[in-house]
């Protein structure tokens, strides 16, 4: 859809009653700036050697989807969601080069000593990569340790990489915590947030990277960065930080399968720039999409709500070599809960409509959360082409017709798909 009208659903009833009848007003569309020429993706996915281009970093965004554990199985799931033979379809079909949230572990360390987890996981990017071999899969890397990791022996080469003398002994998580017990048990009992300024954080964020990337992963969200930065990295001009990800980005140049990784981070200041370099190739955040006052249900993107990134990114020198004015960036369909207002408007807080964005999608009509993707993409591509609607694929869902949202066509293989996945790839080739 092109112009300035933008489809709202203009029934005043809350989309999850059931038997509402629905009629649309073509006419109210949320004003949105004339657009400028698109930038083109140019279709060059080439990259090698430690540096990816600006335009293929751009390619790989305009073509994001959040497809939540699509690596694990039914076994190694942290959130009982996986991938199955329908989302290796709908990825292939729709065009998705970079595959967002692909596996991660929430809580779970020992997943990183179950060989078949992994093993699974490189499995079915072998397969994918034999229909595509574009295909970048992400992975993440959270802002959670629990006890568990005390029962992960530390390889040889984690200490070899830090240049330490390596000793028989398991990773601490003592040592991974604040030293004053700071954001101990944010979690729940026996969690922490980890403090990047510690070098048993660095180490194990980079054990499990290198697992990873032996498994063909080739992209990382790490999360929260601020978070693990306040307890002493960020005041310290991002030290913890700017070692792991250096360790990182070398040791891509041997065990990643082209020599690269991509990193980047939800970062609602917009990005990290120390001595005018970047630290991380690109900026991740959640869509803070605005309620419409009065329109149960209905919201816009709107630059300078709340702590939205739209525009307001920051610039430099990038990991790759190249200068970005300003660095590009995802906008993600975020999950964080429910707030004690559902179904009702406020401004002040980070819920839509009182849900999380991905929530409050998965309860929208059909019709309309097809179109809403259409006013999001026109949107970002007339405000700030650089930055991208990460699509909805497959994730987690604290409320809505069931606990995961699915974009695939409807159908016996896919009997909860919402049908998005035809959108998603016509907007894809506009």
């Amino acid at each position: 859809m092109k112009g300035s009208k933008f489809i709202l659903f203009a029934a005043a009833c809350l989309l999850s009653a059931a038997g509402c009848e629905k009629e649309w007003d073509r006419s109210r569309w949320p004003e949105i700036p004339q657009r400028p020429a698109p930038v083109p993706n140019t279709g060059n996915y080439a990259f090698s050697g430690g540096t990816m281009l600006e335009e293929v970093l751009h390619n790989y965004l305009s073509r994001a989807v959040t497809q939540t554990e699509f690596l694990a199985g039914p076994e190694t799931s942290n959130d009982g969601v996986y991938g199955t033979e329908d989302d290796e379809r709908m990825l292939l079909s729709i065009g998705a080069k970079f595959i967002g949230r692909s596996i991660y572990s929430w809580g779970h360390e020992e997943l990183f000593v179950d060989d078949a987890w992994l093993a699974d996981a490189g499995a079915r990017i072998e397969r994918m990569h034999r229909s595509d071999p574009d295909l970048i899969f992400q992975a993440a890397l959270f802002e959670i340790v629990t006890t568990r990791v005390n029962d992960i022996p530390v390889p040889e080469w984690v200490f070899e990489a830090f240049g330490r003398e390596p000793e028989a002994r398991n990773f601490r998580f003592d040592a991974i915590c604040d030293e004053n017990g700071v954001y101990l048990g944010q979690w729940g009992e026996n969690t922490c947030v980890p403090d990047m300024s510690r070098e048993e954080t660095q180490m194990w964020f980079y054990f499990m990277a290198v697992k990873y990337m032996e498994a063909g992963i080739e992209a990382f969200h790490c999360g929260q960065v601020m978070l693990m930065a306040s307890m002493g990295d960020s005041e310290n001009g991002y030290a913890g930080y700017r070692t792991l990800l250096s360790k990182i980005r070398e040791a891509a140049t041997t065990k990643a399968a082209r020599g690269t990784v991509l990193l980047d981070a939800h970062l609602g200041n917009g990005g990290i720039v120390v001595d005018g370099e970047l630290l991380f190739d690109f900026v991740s955040f959640p869509l803070r999409a605005k309620e419409i006052a009065g329109e149960p249900m209905k919201a816009k993107l709107e630059k300078g709500y709340l702590d939205s990134v739209i525009g307001y990114t920051k610039g430099g020198r990038t990991p790759s070599g190249w200068t970005a004015e300003r660095i590009p960036y995802l906008l993600e369909f975020d999950n964080f809960g429910v707030s004690d207002h559902p179904g009702q408007y406020d401004w002040s807080d980070h819920y839509v409509w009182g849900y999380d964005e991905i929530s409050w999608f998965s309860l929208l009509d059909d019709e309309y959360a097809r179109e809403w993707l259409e006013y999001a993409v026109d949107y970002l591509r007339s405000m700030d082409p650089i930055g991208y609607v990460q699509m909805p694929g497959c994730r987690v869902s604290v409320s809505g017709p069931s606990r995961f949202y699915r974009c695939n066509t409807q159908s016996e293989a896919c009997p909860t798909g919402r049908s998005t996945e035809e959108t998603i790839r016509r907007l894809w080739n506009e």
